[in-house]
């Protein structure tokens, strides 16, 4: 397993008009917002956004912060400090960041609107655009910053398509835009990583190949919360073994502890995956960071 190269294609027609729509767009815009996955900061930049959007006002969100590790989200947010670029961790499920990120837009416009203001041009609008990767959470940030449900949510990636403007704060109008990757991966751990947090579609890479490759990562990094959730903290690796052996064994036992078993005793191992993809999207592992500074 550990030898595949994953062969993903992934880049559809409508994410280069999307791309094209965006450029288009940022004419009119004075701030744009970049939702990244708090899990894996490095994985969901999408390098052709930054690039067009580069001459802008930026303010990044590290989107659902409660799901990821809490000492690497300082560190991450220490990191764009450092690079000058406000951050804000959000997690859009329970409200958190959200007054903090109206206060950023407002912060750095500040000086822009005092020169609008000095020219009689009073209560000027500041209009932001919202970029981000499919499914890293736009929809359910929009809905929440904009205190309605006001955009189309949906787990799938890609689910928002129509172009809409949305009021967040009097002075505040915000452009939505559908969620769009680029053409080429730098490499394979960035669409692994995109598959683990569901930002590519499932059916792209097999999910026993994604569950595979994650509880690798797992085990190496967060064992303990790993073995604990599945109630295997007596698993070790064998004397001799190799790591594709000991990570096949993981996931039997998994398989055995929930019951995944096929007829002749065998592990399901597609219903492994399944269930190991699941608790890790939904934070049931716990609070995992994939990329560390």
């Amino acid at each position: 397993m550990e030898n595949s190269k994953t062969n993903i294609n992934w880049y559809p027609g409508h994410m280069a008009k999307t791309k094209r729509q965006i450029i288009e767009d940022l004419k009119l815009i004075d701030v744009v917002i970049e939702l990244l996955d708090a899990r894996i900061p490095v994985s969901s930049v999408n390098p052709d956004i930054s690039e067009i959007t580069k001459n802008k006002k930026r303010i990044i969100l590290l989107n659902k912060c409660d799901l990821a590790d809490e000492v690497q989200n300082n560190k991450w947010l220490q990191y764009y400090k450092n690079k000058g670029i406000p951050t804000v961790l959000v997690d859009s499920n329970s409200g958190k960041g959200i007054e903090q990120v109206l206060r950023e837009i407002n912060k750095v416009m500040q000086e822009d609107l005092q020169i609008a203001s000095s020219k009689g041009r009073i209560g000027k609008n500041i209009r932001v655009m919202i970029v981000g990767i499919p499914n890293v959470g736009k929809s359910s940030f929009i809905n929440r910053i904009s205190k309605k449900t006001s955009a189309t949510v949906g787990n799938k990636p890609g689910v928002t398509k129509q172009k809409q403007w949305i009021r967040i704060a009097n002075n505040i109008e915000l452009l939505d835009t559908p969620g769009v990757l680029w053409p080429k991966f730098e490499s394979e751990e960035v669409g692994l990583n995109l598959a683990y947090t569901g930002s590519i579609k499932d059916e792209i890479i097999e999910k026993t190949e994604i569950a595979y490759q994650l509880l690798r990562v797992l085990y190496k990094n967060y064992k303990n919360q790993l073995l604990e959730r599945y109630k295997i903290l007596d698993f070790t690796e064998q004397n001799g073994e190799e790591e594709r052996e000991t990570i096949l064994r993981l996931m039997d036992k998994i398989g055995e502890k929930r019951g995944a078993i096929i007829s002749g005793g065998r592990i399901d191992l597609e219903k492994v995956a399944n269930i190991v993809i699941e608790d890790f999207r939904s934070g049931k592992i716990g609070k995992i960071t994939l990329e560390h500074i």
